[in-house]
């Protein structure tokens, strides 16, 4: 659809994440794992993910904190983050388009690359993150 606008203000943020992890949410594969770790502080996690991509598509600095720690001990595998892309993608191409869409597509790709990464390696070598 080409007469999408991108993601221009923390209103598209909102509308990206909230659409985001109602997909997780229901999920067969990912919503067991995101409920049962977050529980019923879900508004609260919803507010970390607007100040956390505000920060990064908007450069509009909210999000101070260290995303990898809270996801180390996840039980999850590259299927789990496959998943996870294919909900993020589906998201953004439903609901923006252009540079900043394009740029949250490429940066769930390498977020999800990186995040898997490290949970197989703390996962595989026992080892836990330093903070």
């Amino acid at each position: 659809m080409t007469d999408q606008a991108d993601i221009q203000s923390l209103e598209d943020i909102r509308l990206l994440v909230n659409s985001f992890y109602t997909s997780v949410r229901n999920n067969e594969l990912l919503g067991p794992i995101f409920n049962e770790r977050i529980g019923e502080r879900w508004p609260e996690h919803l507010e970390k993910m607007y100040r956390f991509w505000q920060t990064v598509l908007l450069d509009d600095h909210t999000y101070f904190g260290s995303p990898f720690p809270p996801h180390a001990q996840l039980p999850v595998d590259q299927l789990h983050f496959d998943t996870w892309l294919q909900l993020w993608y589906d998201t953004v191409d439903q609901y923006f388009q252009g540079k900043k869409a394009d740029e949250a597509k490429w940066r769930g790709d390498k977020m999800a690359a990186m995040f898997l990464y490290k949970i197989s390696y703390y996962r595989d070598n026992n080892a836990r993150p330093l903070i």
